[in-house]
């Protein structure tokens, strides 16, 4: 390759010149290097000297663009090397507006090895785009022989023109030997990329090590194209992965493999780690094909991912590109003075990106002093807070993708006079000020007089206050004449004025003048002085005349003393002083001064008003109060303090607290005050303090404890329960809100319609919510209303919606039977039946009781009747008491009923003819009849034991059996054995049992016998039942079954008929036949479902019926909507 150029105006850097033809950079196709028309001038792949310098200059042509291009640096294949600009990289972009050509500079600085490689120069433009390829190539520096010795042999001379050649100390390293460079042995020449070819992608880095290669990307990319991998079908992948995928940054990416199985099982790796499913991982399986899906990929995601399924594995590398983050708002020029505050701001394409911050060069990071950095989302600021003539110059904000300068011009701030000095004149004693007014607080200076620096003392006192600067001379005598000058510090001005001293001689001619008094008390003409009691009081009068006259201060004959006392007289040159220390009540009244001299005498009168806070207010007291609230009332302080009362201030608090509570920050005037926000029921205490134009006077007596309490609500529900010719019955309910005052009682009031005569029902308080108000007229229309009283008064009145006529209620008779007394209810034998049945009617009802059809007249059986229900009692319940009782309530013609069903129940009987029927092995066949007494409740089970005749201890055998029969079985050979049977109903198994007849004896085998010719035995029987249908009464709508149990060889069929007539295919009906237990179930059965029920079983020799009686009942609720 060509050696690049050295340009003279860049010293040791080296500019690529343009080529026609390039070499692609590995991994680039022939066709990526074909010019689209964009590229004016390409960069050259060069041959770089390792340390020296090398630029690339490449040119666009933007005279077809519809807007600017965009140009990118990359080495290999994705890395943009705009985004590691700084020392090393710099860019540079110039346009022509005459030419319209775009020229773009890559200089790099110092070449290092690991520069060498391929790179690419990509421009886009809209829909346009076009890239050059180049390659860089870094070599060794190389050093010239010296051949000549002599020049070798040389002097180390200094720079100094005028030293000869003989000068300076001998240098001898010139000589030394340099070490020669073996020449290396010809190897055989290995082609790297048929190894990469057969190697696995885990070990391309380590054969890019061992060979040099650093383009790693790029290696990756041209092997791809070199390789054309073929997917490879195997035992267990039918596609693997691809060798290597790429994905933007933030976008997702899908990792597909095909197997030969469709029920392996796969692993995915992540740098040999196994990758778990999650929100960032996804696995999917789809029949042969397993997918990982990576979201929102980032750089953490660019590595190497293995597919597993058994011993094989695939492998493939991820890379992620990252997008650069570019400038949107460049940097802006800054133009200010020295110590304001200075930003930079710059925008860039993305929140949390990298800006790095330059100034002539010179990285600046937050140890820098002077500068702070601030972020903001995309926007970052360099802050300057106080700019100084230093920091002028040029300001460089990087990204990954950009670069912005700015120019920051720093001026020296000028100074404004905003008021200068003026020559002043005075007279001896009396004060020079020079005062100066500049436009900048900060600035400081000094003051000199006649060029020699002016020093403050006692009498000299120098000042500054923000931007003025004050000189003040205090009894200027005449040495303080002079030029004065104030030069502020670090600026190149002074202010000057000068002082003149102005002198008077006074010639003293004595004189004569009478004396004179002076008032000035300040309160007009009636020399009166205000002074608050415990204050000190000191009136000073001016006296004049010549000579000094005598004063002399007298409070009626008395004289006040001077220098001494708590009242007492000072008297200074021109100036008499009476002062008086803790001024108190005695202290008021009038007082005279009389001044005399030779010349005369004077006279005045002064009156001494002593003024104090009041007395606190009297007889405090609370006159009502509310809910929240309560008035109170005082008498104004006896003793105003000598001044009008302004107001008052209150305070309350809760009685045994000890902090007093504000009610008013502004004087109240009246002497009743209303205080709110006050807590129901809570005892409160008050005090007043009495305001005048001294103060505040001491706290009055705490007034007597006092609660607020308010009337209650109304009462509600206000409702008439009952009305007769004279009376009516009210009831209500309490009010809602009755307060910590309680409730004393109810006031119950009545009047005609039409009339506000209310007339108090009741002489005394009505404590309940009822109350039967009596003597009212008949036939009238009546309003009532009902009030709550408490200690608070009356509460607002309850009234009724309409007004009552009072008539007798005919309310028609209606019995509410209880849900649990709508079915049957059954009791055992000797338990208590006590049911209370309400009805409803007016006038009362007349009430009956029957039993079965027939007027119940059993002393057993009691019975007892109040207005509103009646109660059937029975103490102690017999199985005679059982039946239908039925309820009549009467008014008149009008009537009503109801029917409850008793039935009593007690244990059942035992069972009948219990006998063994049959002995086989060791099994023994029982059979037996039901009990003649079933307790007046249906058998539902049976019970069986077993007793061997040596023993005789039973053992029960089964429970609950509910067949008329059994089979027992693992008896005992040799033993000879009882049976007794128990029946049991809901009571509970009966007290004695049916003991079996006959025994049964299980023979001992093995005893030689002549056995019998086999003869067959005939099983075949007629069909006969073995358990009957039962009668049964059920509730409609809730699923029923009736069952019954056939025994019959051959197997009979089975016919249910209802009231003779064959169920067919109905969908209603169930019919069930297990084990010879037939059952038919009838679906939520209605009125129409009752009858008569029969079940026919029918074989060749013969056929058995049974039957039973269904009886469906419909709930009383059912059947009043039924009739309605």
């Amino acid at each position: 390759m060509p050696e690049p150029q050295k340009p003279a105006a860049e010293g040791d850097e080296a500019a690529a010149p343009p080529a026609d033809q390039k070499e692609a950079a590995p991994g680039e196709d022939a066709e990526g290097s074909e010019a689209s028309g964009l590229f004016v001038l390409k960069p050259e792949s060069v041959t770089a000297t390792k340390g020296k310098d090398v630029t690339f200059v490449t040119k666009i042509d933007s005279s077809s663009l519809s807007r600017k291009p965009t140009l990118k640096w990359l080495k290999g294949k994705w890395l943009d090397l705009g985004s590691k600009a700084g020392k090393h990289l710099q860019f540079k972009e110039t346009y022509d507006r005459n030419t319209k050509i775009y020229t773009y500079e890559m200089n790099i600085i110092k070449v290092v090895d690991g520069d060498a490689g391929g790179y690419r120069c990509e421009v886009t433009s809209k829909d346009k785009v076009d890239s050059c390829p180049f390659e860089i190539t870094v070599q060794a520096v190389q050093e010239e022989q010296q051949d000549n010795i002599l020049e070798a042999f040389k002097r180390s001379t200094k720079k100094s023109g005028g030293a000869d050649e003989d000068a300076g100390d001998l240098d001898f390293s010139a000589l030394l030997k340099k070490r020669q460079r073996k020449k290396q042995e010809a190897t055989e020449e290995v082609d790297v990329w048929e190894i990469l070819k057969a190697a696995k992608p885990c070990d391309y880095e380590k054969i890019a090590f061992e060979y040099g290669i650093t383009d790693l990307r790029g290696m990756l990319s041209r092997l791809k194209k070199m390789k054309k991998v073929v997917p490879t079908k195997t035992d267990a992948f039918l596609r693997k992965l691809d060798s290597a995928y790429s994905v933007e940054k933030g976008k997702k990416i899908q990792l597909t493999v095909e197997l030969a199985d469709p029920n392996a099982q796969v692993k995915w790796l992540k740098n040999g780690q196994e990758i778990k499913p999650s929100a960032k991982y996804v696995f999917e399986s789809v029949g042969n094909k397993r997918t990982l899906t990576i979201n929102k990929c980032n750089l953490s995601d660019d590595a190497a991912y293995e597919c597993v399924v058994g011993d094989e594995k695939s492998f493939t590398e991820v890379f992620v590109k990252e997008p650069p983050v570019t400038i949107t708002k460049p940097l802006n020029d800054v133009h200010t003075v020295v110590g304001e505050k200075v930003e930079f701001e710059v925008e860039v394409s993305e929140e949390g990106a990298n800006v790095k911050w330059m100034k002539d060069g010179v990285e600046l990071t937050r140890e820098t002093a002077g500068y702070r950095f601030k972020k903001d989302g995309t926007k970052h600021i360099l802050i300057i807070n106080e700019a100084t003539l230093e920091d002028i110059g040029t300001y460089y904000a990087f990204t990954n993708g950009g670069e912005s300068q700015a120019e920051l011009e720093v001026e020296e701030k000028e100074l404004e006079i905003l008021q200068s000095i003026a020559d002043l004149t005075v007279k001896a004693s009396e004060q020079a000020v020079f005062k100066c007014e500049v436009s900048d607080e900060k600035v400081t200076g000094k003051w000199f007089k006649d060029g020699v620096e002016v020093v403050p003392s006692d009498r000299i006192k120098i000042a500054h206050i923000g931007r003025t600067h004050k000189l003040t001379i205090d009894d200027v005598v005449a040495s303080d004449a002079g030029d004065y000058n104030f030069v502020p510090d670090g600026y190149a001005l002074s202010l000057s004025a000068k002082l003149n001293f102005l002198e008077i001689i006074i010639e003293y001619v004595p004189k004569e003048d009478p004396p004179k008094i002076h008032l000035d008390t300040g309160s007009g003409n009636d020399n009166t002085i205000v002074v608050v009691a415990g204050n000190k009081l000191r009136f000073d009068v001016e006296i004049t005349g010549e000579p000094v006259p005598t004063v002399c201060w007298m409070r009626g004959e008395n004289v006040v003393a001077e220098e001494e006392g708590r009242v007492r007289v000072e008297t200074n040159k021109g100036q008499s002083s009476f002062i008086i220390e803790g001024a108190v009540k005695q202290d008021e009244g009038p007082y005279t001064i009389t001044v005399t001299n030779l010349a005369g005498e004077d006279k005045a009168e002064i009156f001494v008003k002593v003024v104090d806070v009041p007395k606190p207010p009297e007889n405090i007291k609370c006159t009502s109060v509310g809910e929240d609230c309560a008035v109170i009332t005082w008498d104004p302080p006896p003793y105003d303090g000598g001044v009008p009362i302004k107001g008052y201030l209150m305070e309350r608090r809760k009685v045994g607290q000890p902090r007093w509570t504000k009610l008013n920050f502004d004087a109240f005037e009246s002497t009743t005050y209303e205080a709110k926000k006050m807590i129901e029921g809570v005892l409160y205490e008050m005090r007043v303090f009495a305001v005048n134009g001294i103060g505040v006077s001491q706290p009055s007596e705490i007034s007597q404890p006092f609660m607020p309490i308010a009337p209650t609500s109304e009462p509600c529900r206000l409702t008439v329960e009952d009305v007769t010719d004279s009376t009516c019955a009210l009831k209500w309910r309490p009010p809602e809100r009755i307060g910590a005052g309680g409730i004393n009682g109810y006031i119950i009031e009545y009047c005609k319609e039409g009339s506000d005569d209310w007339v108090q029902a009741n002489a005394k308080l009505v404590d309940d919510t009822q109350f039967r108000v009596k003597g009212l007229p008949v036939g009238e229309k009546m309003l009532f209303r009902v009030v709550a009283l408490n200690t608070a008064g009356r509460s607002p009145p309850a009234v009724l919606g309409q007004a009552v006529t009072i008539r007798e209620l005919i309310v028609t008779p209606k019995i509410r039977l209880p849900r649990q007394l709508r079915t049957k209810l059954i009791c055992i034998v000797g338990d208590k039946v006590n049911l209370v049945i309400p009805f409803q009617g007016k006038p009362r009802p007349v009430v009956t009781w029957s039993k079965d059809g027939v007027l119940l007249d059993d002393k057993s059986v009691g019975t007892r009747t109040s207005e509103v229900d009646t109660i059937i009692f029975i103490r102690s319940a017999e199985r005679v008491h059982s039946g239908k009782y039925t309820l009549s309530v009467q008014i008149g013609d009008m009537s009503d009923s109801a029917d409850i069903f008793i039935q009593v129940v007690d244990k059942p009987g035992p069972p009948i003819a219990v006998q063994v029927t049959d002995i086989w092995g060791f099994n023994a066949a029982l059979e037996w009849k039901p009990p003649k007494d079933d307790g007046n409740s249906e058998i539902i089970g049976y019970s069986i034991q077993k007793a061997d005749k040596k023993t005789k201890e039973w053992f029960t055998v089964y429970e609950h059996n509910r067949r008329p029969s059994c089979t027992v079985s693992d008896l005992v050979m040799g033993n000879e054995y009882s049976f007794r049977v128990y029946s049991e109903n809901i009571c509970g198994l009966s007290d004695e049992p049916g003991v079996s007849k006959n025994t049964a004896i299980i023979s001992k085998t093995g005893l030689a016998m002549r056995d019998k010719p086999f003869r067959e035995k005939d099983n075949s029987c007629v069909p006969k039942f073995t358990a009957p249908l039962l009668d049964r009464s059920v509730v409609a709508g809730y699923a029923t079954a009736i069952s019954c149990a056939v025994r019959g060889f051959p197997k009979p069929k089975i016919i249910w008929m209802k009231n003779n007539m064959i169920i067919g295919e109905d969908p209603k009906y169930l019919m069930m036949n297990k084990q010879g237990v037939l059952t038919l179930n009838i679906r939520k059965p209605s009125l129409f479902d009752g009858g008569r029920y029969s079940c026919m079983a029918i074989n060749d020799l013969g056929q058995d019926v049974v039957d039973c009686k269904l009886e469906v009942r419909v709930l009383q609720e059912k059947a009043e909507e039924a009739h309605k």
